[in-house]
């Protein structure tokens, strides 16, 4: 569980990042989430943006990544998806 402070942090680095993936009408799937957790271990730090076209609740869109991959949801903003995972070999990021 991270702290205010912790996630303030992050969002800092965010910031500059581009989304990496995009949730569309179909939602999300085994597929999806398999990439997701294979860019989140070396990145540790993404974000996921969720199309127009998806009538699904960015919230539970948001949950259900951050569950069904192991990590942090930071921050939800507009249609755009931040999340966390510390990473086990590549590590990069000192939280604070």
């Amino acid at each position: 569980m991270l702290t205010g402070k912790q996630k303030r942090y992050l969002r800092s680095l965010a910031h500059h990042l581009d989304p990496v993936f995009q949730v569309g009408k179909n939602g999300t799937n085994d597929h999806l989430i398999r990439h997701i957790n294979d860019a989140i271990e070396k990145r540790e730090l993404m974000k996921v943006s969720i199309l127009n076209n998806n009538l699904d609740d960015k919230h539970e869109i948001a949950e259900e990544l951050a569950g069904k991959t192991g990590s942090e949801l930071v921050q939800i903003i507009g249609s755009t998806i931040i999340l966390y995972k510390e990473s086990r070999d590549n590590r990069q990021i000192e939280l604070p």
